[in-house]
């Protein structure tokens, strides 16, 4: 395909993109197929010679579409905010169509000093001090992962370098609440630490942080008994509930003990850009890192999260890479952000953020965050004056989380009530909850946040919810 067939085809792919964002109210949210449905539709050979745009185009309409949950939908309440604005579309677009190779900074400069120039943006709307220096990663999971392999060096004096984890003479431990998402888990297992070594700290009733005095507890335990204490993971805005570890605490803590701490605010870190929110991230400044996700409530195209770090120096010395035909007369006097992460080829994933950031504007991602905010409070308001509804966390941000009590179930019993009313609403098509577990309980998660949500839509599934609940 070249240039102008390009421009032809594009503009009839970018008035598609607009029809379906145009359209996308009208259409059920969950996705309307069944296992091997998308599979079956296609092709099950690749063609050996050029087809239409428009039997691509069909096939987006007739399969694609109906095979997806529509995540810009109004009545998305599902999981996460999981905004794409067009403006980050457009610099997914442009990213693509440049095809910039990021090896290194000799490879693409601008791809490097945008990166640098956008992290600091987004440093300086969170109100982060200039000590915090980011890269882009592909997500939270990602940046919880290389946090703990540097954690882990930190804590062995450069393991990897010797005889691995291995060798070591005496286990690592990592911390993180009860409640932290399971990717720290994942990054526990994967950087090497072992399940046994991972300690699950309980949390506080009602706001379900992290208990301090427990996490203190059960560091001095396993000094006693030999262990060495490497990292916490501290959770600002944990998945089912939104909780907020008390990080000044939990990095006092940690310091005691001779460990960093990273803080994962994967969805939640949005809200630092609202000052009046800032007082939830109170003692950030005592992290060694932190990451957060503008593709989740801030609306960048996905995979597009921020990784920062106080001190580059232990982060480069545990993953850098210096093969012979990488090295150039620029080493040491710029970044590379190949020795900050996983990948060595990386996609130009500075643009989208930086095009949402220009043609958006701040005020107004600040403007729709406090929306958002305000409706979840307002959504908040209905469900305590509702007969047999329950509030089963504190409302911080802009997930609420309900149950349903109705007279006689009890036990299992509630809890299938509970998952029969949430797939009811689901499969009505008009709005998309998750169900998840809090105190051994299943109850109702319900996200406010989609780019295109106002009032109307959350009144209007609120009262969906209402009567489904009661004839479940």
């Amino acid at each position: 395909m070249g240039p102008e067939e390009f421009r032809r085809a594009g503009h009839e792919l970018v008035d598609w993109v607009a029809d379906y964002r145009l359209g996308v109210r009208d259409l059920p949210v969950r996705a309307q197929v069944s296992p091997g449905d998308v599979l079956s539709a296609l092709a099950p050979v690749p063609p050996e010679s050029p087809e239409p745009l428009a039997a691509l185009i069909a096939d987006l309409d007739q399969v694609i579409v109906p095979g997806l949950t529509h995540t810009q939908h109004p009545g998305n309440f599902a999981w996460f905010p999981s905004n794409a604005s067009l403006s980050s579309v457009l610099g997914d677009i442009v990213a693509g169509g440049l095809g910039a190779l990021g090896l290194s900074w000799q490879s693409a400069p601008a791809l490097t000093e945008l990166e640098q120039v956008v992290c600091d943006w987004a440093r300086q709307l969170c109100g982060l001090s200039a000590g915090w220096k980011g890269t882009i990663t592909d997500g939270a999971s990602t940046a919880c992962f290389v946090a703990l392999l540097v954690a882990r060096e930190r804590a062995t004096d450069g393991c990897q370098r010797r005889g691995g984890l291995q060798a070591e003479p005496s286990p690592l431990t990592v911390y993180c609440s009860a409640e932290a998402h399971s990717s720290v888990v994942k990054a526990v297992l994967l950087a090497g630490y072992g399940a046994d070594n991972l300690r699950p700290v309980p949390v506080r009733r009602p706001g379900r942080e992290m208990d301090v005095a427990a996490l203190d507890a059960l560091m001095t335990a396993d000094v006693a008994g030999g262990r060495r204490p490497a990292a916490v993971v501290a959770t600002s805005g944990t998945t089912a509930t939104t909780a907020f570890d008390p990080l000044a605490d939990v990095c006092a803590v940690a310091q005691s003990h001779g460990a960093v701490v990273h803080v994962d605010a994967a969805m939640a870190g949005s809200a630092m850009l609202l000052p009046e929110h800032r007082g939830l991230f109170d003692g950030i400044e005592g992290a060694t890192s932190l990451s957060w996700n503008p593709h989740k409530w801030l609306g960048s195209v996905l995979e597009t999260s921020l990784f920062y770090v106080q001190d580059p120096g232990p982060l480069v010395s545990v993953m850098a890479t210096d093969p012979s035909y990488l090295r150039s007369a620029r080493d040491g006097s710029v970044v590379q952000y190949r020795d900050w992460g996983l990948p060595l080829g990386r996609r130009f994933r500075a643009l989208r953020l930086w095009s949402l950031l220009r043609l958006e504007g701040a005020e107004a991602i600040r403007a729709r965050l406090r929306r958002d905010l305000a409706n979840a409070q307002r959504l908040a308001t209905l469900v305590e004056q509702a007969p047999g509804w329950q509030l089963v966390a504190p409302v911080r941000l802009q997930t609420v989380c309900v149950l349903h009590v109705p007279e006689g179930p009890e036990g299992p019993d509630l809890d299938a009530h509970t998952l029969k009313w949430c797939e009811a609403v689901n499969a009505s098509g008009a709005a998309h909850l998750t169900p998840a577990v809090v105190d051994d309980r299943w109850v109702v998660r319900i996200s406010i946040g989609s780019e295109t949500t106002e009032w109307s839509d959350v009144e209007a599934m609120w009262r969906l919810v209402e009567r489904v609940a009661a004839s479940s």
